[in-house]
């Protein structure tokens, strides 16, 4: 999603960016980066538009001034938004991927996106993720043309850092209420609180939410400690994979088909044949005649 495919007029001017999150911390919902960008010579223009640390302002404010900023044919915008469940299939994987990287990841996703539109960035403003100077090299040795500010608060200390702040929020709120349940067959409410861990209506929804053998519905992050402490003790999954190729090698060789929790999956070569034919698959999934997909 961003403010417009096309090039804006003003693009060929030395530009400056500003990037911030919403989301990072809660259970519940994606993690949203989000970008404003504008013309250095609108710079000054910006502390009239009266934009501010997202986090300080009340939900009709953000909403009157993300309108608002969408209007203004001065400004840029573009967000990245990232799903419960690929943080959690990146955060469980195999070959892990921690959430700082994921962060910088979509910060620097959002910045390529904005260069390939053809806008002259020169200056970029984020809030840091892990070491302020750590994350400023790492951006300046993918970005050598672009001068970056890391700085702690920075959607509190730049105009163009808060206006980017307020795009994230009001995208992660809308998505929010807008999210499509996809566990149809569940009886799953939408009085989740704030979705943050230490919220006592985001426990006690998790709590009322939870399956004994699938886990959560896809709106949750599996990977956060506080499901794991809720799923602790609950049931254990036997894959007929796994029974197959012990059957062939051994109990002392076994190469199971190792899958973390609730299907985020890490599994060898041989396993991947087994499941891809057929054989040794759960007789709910042959039921069913469910096929597991290699390519989209």
């Amino acid at each position: 999603m961003e403010s417009d495919c096309l090039t804006p007029e003003w693009a060929s001017q030395p530009c400056l960016m500003g990037i911030d999150e919403a989301g990072r911390g809660p259970v519940l919902g994606p993690m949203v980066y989000g970008c404003m960008y504008c013309p250095i010579s609108y710079q000054s223009s910006l502390a009239s538009l009266h934009f501010a640390d997202s986090k300080t302002l009340k939900e009709e404010k953000r909403e009157e001034l993300y309108e608002n900023l969408k209007l203004d044919k001065s400004l840029g915008w573009a967000v990245d938004v990232i799903d419960p469940r690929e943080l959690s299939a990146k955060m469980l994987a195999k070959n892990k991927t921690n959430l700082n990287e994921i962060s910088h990841n979509s910060a620097m996703g959002l910045i390529k996106r904005v260069l390939d539109m053809g806008v002259l960035l020169t200056e970029a403003y984020l809030d840091t993720v892990g070491d302020p100077e750590k994350y400023r090299i790492k951006l300046s040795e993918r970005f050598p043309t672009i001068k970056f500010v890391v700085s702690k608060k920075a959607d509190s200390l730049f105009p163009i850092v808060s206006g980017a702040s307020i795009v994230a929020k009001v995208t992660r709120d809308r998505a929010l209420r807008e999210w499509l349940v996809e566990e149809t067959g569940e009886d799953i409410n939408r009085n989740f609180g704030s979705g943050y861990p230490g919220d006592p209506e985001t426990k006690a929804w998790l709590v009322q939410h939870k399956h004994s053998v699938f886990g959560f519905p896809s709106l949750v992050r599996f990977s956060w400690g506080t499901c794991t402490a809720h799923l602790k003790g609950e049931v254990a999954v036997a894959w007929e994979a796994d029974e197959t190729e012990e059957s062939g090698n051994g109990s002392s060789s076994k190469r199971q088909a190792k899958l973390s929790s609730f299907g985020f999956k890490t599994c060898e070569k041989r396993s991947e044949e087994i499941e891809s034919s057929g054989k040794g698959r759960c007789k709910f999934f042959q039921a069913r005649k469910i096929q597991q997909l290699t390519q989209f």
